[in-house]
């Protein structure tokens, strides 16, 4: 196998563009391995660290191509993904000679004064600086890239507090404002609930169960995963929760976030207690009755925090988890775990969304089943590979073990079919846990390659385990939630409402094969 590198000298693109077209290079016949990355020297030496070459001629404002395999199939890469830069650079010239190219924040807000949002997707170590700049101009800030210091996103964020502003972000990839879904949001209606959340998978998972209740968004706003940090304070997440305080359109608020520090958690809950609007509340993991006496309504999961959200909406009892559907689908999965051999024991948890794997965490350990992870919460056991399962293991294949040279499983799920594919071939696994996460940006069709692999390893034996899934999306996604959740049916998988019924539904298998 050789590999090699392309520098495209002061060639920029956002974050998103580079892992789309890494995604679409990553795909040719005999690529092994393919990353599209600005020259910073972080990104250099994780290319170094992918065994992807050292890029040593590039510099921060420069791009990078490197890619593993064939040596035909390299060039052949090399040479696509020059066409699909020059494609795009072609459409932002066409752009600009529809309108004078802007090439400064400065610039914009001269041509657009009304303009009061800034969306920075640049490297790390350009973002805090870019950030800075837009506040000082008087906008709120969008901040999607990661690779920002603590110190550095504390002082952004105090900036933007002196001056009444609201920074999403570092590391900030969902929201939806006044309608404007911004980065991998999803296509849900607009309505009176108003969320903010220190988790993008999470925000996903609210926002699109609200839209499937029937209800709608009024706001969406992300927080970055630090901002309930002890050094942070929570300072993004009390400026929306005021703002949404203050909109007259949102007649319900939800928080999400993993436990934040105490100190902060106090705030936020004394905040909420002011409101003067009902506040749904979902520290995933947290302890009940700690957040209960804030007089704030409490969820035990993402799922239930849009419902809970949507029936103080409707002024109705929350909606019962365990109705006929609930034990009609018990009923089905005894008769499918029939069928499984008695050395099929452990579930194998495969997700695209941090937050799905850390809430499956919470689900299983609290049916009994200790795990190992990546990412593992209080309580289970790291992975000493995070390659190879061992037991019961839930994997976050969004983690950096997994994307550094590689775009985003939501992006590119090839890497995340191929651990499926190994899981569904281990004698001892029961169950194949999962998520498919749609919305813009995400693959347009991430059940097509996946059903088909299902498929294949179908023919090659009767015994294998069961396949539990769930679909974050709504039906007015790019990827449309009903199309993809019936062609995992068609291929057999049991496809639960949301991520927690999922989780409980494998542990239920789990623990039938454990007492047999």
């Amino acid at each position: 196998m050789s590999s090699c590198f392309k520098i495209f000298k002061n060639l920029y693109r956002d974050s998103v563009s580079l892992m789309q077209v890494s995604a679409r290079i990553s795909k040719l016949p005999g690529v092994a391995q393919a990353s599209v990355a600005m020259g910073t020297e972080a990104n250099r030496a994780q290319l170094r660290d992918a065994g992807l070459g050292d890029a040593a001629g590039a510099g921060p404002n420069d791009l990078i191509v490197a890619v593993a395999g064939d040596e035909d199939a390299c060039e052949l890469a090399l040479s696509t993904a020059a066409d699909l830069l020059s494609s795009v650079e072609e459409a932002d010239s066409a752009a600009c000679n529809a309108k004078a190219a802007v090439v400064s924040l400065q610039a914009m807000l001269e041509a657009e004064p009304a303009t009061n949002l800034a969306l920075i997707s640049v490297p790390g170590d350009y973002a805090a600086a870019e950030a800075e700049k837009a506040i000082r101009l008087g906008m709120n800030v969008m901040l999607f890239s990661d690779n920002v210091s603590l110190q550095q996103e504390k002082a952004v964020k105090t900036l933007a507090r002196e001056r009444r502003l609201m920074v999403m972000g570092p590391d900030c990839g969902t929201a939806i404002v006044n309608g404007m879904p911004l980065g991998f949001a999803n296509v849900v209606r607009r309505g009176a609930i108003g969320l903010v959340a220190a988790s993008g998978t999470g925000l996903q998972e609210v926002t699109c169960r609200i839209d499937q209740l029937g209800a709608g968004v009024s706001q969406a706003l992300g927080t970055g995963g630090h901002d309930l940090h002890e050094e942070i304070g929570g300072i993004s997440m009390l400026h929306g929760l005021d703002a949404l305080i203050e909109d007259a359109q949102t007649r319900v608020i939800v928080l999400v976030s993993k436990p934040p520090a105490q100190a902060v958690a106090e705030k936020i809950l004394a905040r909420a207690r002011a409101a003067g609007k009902p506040v749904v509340v979902n520290f995933l993991g947290a302890e009940p009755a700690l957040i209960e006496r804030w007089g704030v309504h409490v969820a035990s999961t993402l799922a239930d925090a849009a419902e809970r959200a949507v029936a103080l909406l409707k002024d109705v009892p929350p909606a019962i988890n365990d109705d006929a559907r609930e034990v009609a689908a018990r009923e089905a999965l005894v008769e499918r775990r029939s069928q499984l051999a008695p050395r099929r024991r452990y579930i194998r948890g495969v997700f695209a969304g941090g937050t799905f794997c850390y809430e499956s965490q919470l689900i299983c350990q609290r049916q009994g089943i200790v795990a190992f992870s990546n990412t593992p919460i209080k309580g289970n056991h790291p992975l000493d590979n995070v390659w190879q399962s061992t037991a019961h293991t839930l994997v976050d294949m969004g983690d950096d073990a997994f994307t550094r040279g590689r775009p985003h499983p939501m992006i590119d799920p090839t890497l995340r079919n191929e651990r499926i594919v190994a899981e569904l071939r281990d004698p001892e696994t029961a169950v194949v846990l999962f998520d498919l996460v749609l919305g813009y940006g995400a693959a347009l069709e991430p059940a097509a390659e996946l059903t088909t692999l299902i498929g294949d390893a179908s023919r090659t034996g009767n015994d294998l385990p069961l396949l539990i899934a769930h679909v974050c999306g709504t039906d007015a996604d790019p990827q449309n939630r009903n199309h993809q959740i019936h062609a995992l049916r068609e291929a057999g998988v049991l496809v639960a409402n949301c991520n927690a019924q999922a989780a409980y539904w494998a542990a239920y298998v789990a623990n039938l094969q454990k007492a047999e």
